[in-house]
Parts: C-alpha cells; structure tokens; sequence
C-alpha cells in the first residue's frame, strides 16, 4: 500500500471511530485531575493511571512514573519505519484548574456534553476540554487509527504526558534531567497551543519568556497619621508609583536602559504575512471593551501582543482599602510586575537591569526590598526548521487554508525546558481557540477541533515521515 492510500485508510478510520474518540475523551474528561489542590491527589494519580492504560492499549510500552509531585506517563514506541526515521517527543498534560467559581458553571464541569454553542458551533464542555486532554488526545486517537490501519506508526515516538503543568511543573524538570538519556529525540511536539481562527490552523513558531518580580519600598518604622506627618515624611505609595510609572515613555516603549538590546525586527517576508491576517483594534479590542493599541507605536497590533517585549504592573499594595476612610501614610508598598520577554533577551540580564533601575530611583531615607518569582527564557524556532515546513504543509491540506506561522505572546516554560534539558527544539500545533474559556468556567473545545485534530496528526505523523533522520 502506498503511503498516500495508506494516510487515506487512517483519515477514514479516524471518521469512522469518531464517536469512540469522543467517548474515550469524556472517560478521562470524567477524572477530577485538579493539581492544585491536595484533596484531589488521588484524581491526579487515577488519570494518570487511566492514560497510561489507553495508551498501553495501542502498542506503547508504558509506565507511570512517579515524581514529588503527580505521576507522570512515559510511554515508548519501537521506532516506525526503521531508524532513518525521525523519532518525537510528544509532550501533554493531563491536569487541569481548579472549576471555581462553580455557580458560574452551566452544567457541572466534569459531567463532559457536546452541546451547541451561541452561533451554532459543536461544543465539548467540561473541564479540561480543551487544556489539555482534549489536545492530547488529538494526538493519541491519530496514533490509535495508524496502528489499527497499519499495525505500526509512521515515526518512533515516546509520549510524556505530566500532572503539574497547572502549578508550574516543579517538579517536573528535576524528572526531565533525571530521565534524560531515555527521553533522547530528534525534536518534540507540544500540543497546547491554538487556531488562527475556527478555520485557519496555525504552528506557535515562537513563545514570548517570562520574568515576574516583586518589588517593596519601605519609608517609616510604621505608619504614620497623614495631618501630623504629611508634607514632611516620605510616601512609600507616591515612591513607588512614580518608579512604576517612568518605566514607560510617551510611545510606549519601556525605558530601562538595556531592555531592547538583542531585540529584533519580523524577518520581512513574516511581517507581511502577519500584516495580512489583519488583526485590528476592532477584533481585537472591542469585546474586551478597549478600542486603542497600548503597546510600542509604530507597531503592528499583532506585533504588540505576540513579537514585542513587554512589561505589566500586575498588582500594587499599600495603605488603606478598607471600607470608609483612614487618613494615613503606610510605612510600605509594594507592587507586582512581569516582563514578557522574546529571543534575544536574557531573563537575569532584565532583571538586573530592572532592580539597578528602581534602586537607583529609591530616595536615601526608604529601602527597597526584591521578591523573585517566575523566569524563563523566549522561545523561537527557526524559520527554515524541516518539520516546520512538513507540518504547515500538512496542516494545509487537511483545514484547506494556508497555516500560519505566529507567535504567541504567553509563555509555556516547558517548551524552554525541552531546549535546555534535552536540547530538543518543540513544534507546537493546537486546536484551541481564543473563545475556549481555558482556566475559566465553561471551558469549551470545539468539535470541529477534536475531529480536525486527529486527522491533521495523522496527516503530521505522515510528512514527518518522509523526513530524512538528521
């Protein structure tokens, strides 16, 4: 059989067994795996437990591997079609967020329903329908259809699937570099990225890295009565807001000397494509309630939030909130803020450059004191990457509209982890859309999404291949 009627055989399995793909969804969509909360640690292991049995089931040898945290799943195949074939690391996850606040729910969020959406979609709604274990099991019922086709999978693969990635996969990067001469591959695949739109797939080829910094000013031993300190002792809130609001310039650009160094301009060629898919203020903006781009001027909207460094203020604390009034001058506040990071910028390099920035602006009479949070770095892949072009190309022909090749201006610090534990660099393909309420209540995966989904695996696992092993 060629390999073309062979990938035809494996589409038409995946339309035939749809329904029990979408019932194998719900079972594990039924598994409250939530990783923040100790109460459900048995849930997290029972889906863990639950996966690995699915995926056992289609010739992975597979094992539940304990870690200080959840489980995570390892399983292996033999690698399909010989050594000169690529052998992938795909990598999901099977935990999900916390369902509060459950009153908002319209059904109760682990009881999985295909139902209608507002304009008339197919909608599968629970928990987790769609981060992640609706994009996971996109790319286990494409391996599940090319074994009952063929009795093989077209590439080697080994599927790494953790509990932790809600909660910041702590303890998974220690089970990364404890099992990394087991995880060897020629590049990872990440399915928790999203659409263009219902009907345009895309490949995230690049992830904006995050730093998140606290920052505390503190003035007087205590504090202080307004009437009989006030125009005399320093105001810790008025100290702070000042700094925070000098880290911008009148066109938007943040004004911590260093901050752009190594940044750099969309190829060309890419900025074109970008500027055609004609993100504006009113697709953009409007349903959120805003209508004028706050980012760098002179830069695309789609720049702004996916290409370009940025930088928050995520909260600030001091003084009095409570009900009615207290005339008072706090002896501290403090503030939380993030920097979106792209290639080219180090994590620690910013960071530095922020706290020389604030310390530098802090008067002789107040301290300031830093809190470290989050760090990693940007993702990019190469443009001209093999798999890149194979998977676009088969993306392609299975949605029949060009995939787009866009950045992401969140961050998935797994994806950094991959490159700097396993040298491995990832291709990240989803089915997710920006309607799908992820982390909120009423989370939705479109049917359309699951289905598509599989087959464009299929279709992926098929050009990868053809692929030469470098």
């Amino acid at each position: 059989m060629s390999n073309a009627s062979q990938l035809n055989s494996v589409l038409d399995r995946i339309d035939a067994d749809f329904d029990n793909s979408l019932e194998r969804l719900f079972a594990l969509l039924r598994i409250k795996s939530i990783s923040a909360d100790p109460a459900f640690a048995e849930d997290c292991k029972r889906a863990a437990e639950h996966l690995a049995k699915d995926i056992a089931s289609i010739g992975f040898a597979t094992e539940v591997r304990p870690t200080a945290g959840h489980p995570a799943i390892v399983g292996k195949s033999s690698n399909g079609g010989g050594s000169s074939r690529p052998h992938v690391l795909f990598y999901g996850h099977y935990d999900v967020q916390p369902v509060d606040p459950l009153e908002l729910w319209h059904r109760p969020p682990f009881e999985p329903v295909v139902t209608d959406h507002a304009d008339g979609r197919k909608i599968i709604v629970a928990r987790g329908a769609e981060d992640d274990k609706g994009q996971l099991m996109t790319f286990v019922e494409a391996c599940r259809a090319w074994k009952s086709v063929t009795g093989s999978l077209p590439v080697g693969i080994t599927v790494l699937i953790e509990g932790e990635e809600e909660v910041g996969s702590k303890n998974f990067v220690p089970f990364l570099e404890a099992n990394k001469d087991e995880l060897k591959a020629d590049f990872a695949l990440v399915c928790d990225t999203g659409m263009w739109d219902p009907n345009t797939p895309a490949i995230t080829t690049s992830l904006r890295g995050l730093l998140y910094e606290e920052v505390k000013i503190k003035a007087a031993n205590r504090d202080l009565h307004s009437g009989v300190f006030g125009g005399g002792a320093q105001n810790p809130i008025r100290v702070l807001t000042r700094i925070l609001g000098s880290l911008f310039d009148d066109d938007g650009r943040i004004t911590i000397p260093g901050f752009y160094d190594g940044v750099k301009d969309l190829p060309p060629d890419i900025l074109e494509q970008w500027k055609k898919l004609n993100l504006t203020p009113e697709t953009f903006l409007k349903p959120i309630g805003l209508s004028i781009p706050a980012g760098e001027k002179g830069r695309l909207l789609i720049e702004q939030i996916s290409s370009r460094p940025t930088c928050d203020v995520n909260g600030i604390v001091g003084g009095y909130i409570g009900e009615g009034s207290k005339t008072v001058i706090p002896a501290q506040a403090s503030a939380k803020v993030s920097f979106r990071l792209v290639e080219g910028q180090e994590p620690a390099k910013i960071r530095k450059a922020f706290r020389d920035y604030v310390t530098a602006r802090v008067p002789k009479d107040c301290k300031v004191e830093f809190g470290d949070h989050s760090a990693a770095p940007a993702i990019a892949l190469d443009w001209n990457m093999k798999p890149l072009a194979a998977a676009k190309k088969a993306l392609t022909d299975e949605w029949g509209k060009e995939a787009q090749l866009i950045g992401s201006g969140a961050s998935i610090p797994i994806v950094a982890d991959f490159k700097r534990t396993l040298g491995l660099d990832s291709l990240l393909v989803g089915f997710g859309l920006d309607d799908d309420n992820i982390h909120s209540p009423n989370e939705k995966y479109d049917l359309k999404s699951f289905h598509k989904g599989i087959r464009s695996w299929a279709r992926i696992l098929a050009a990868l291949a053809e692929m030469p092993r470098t």
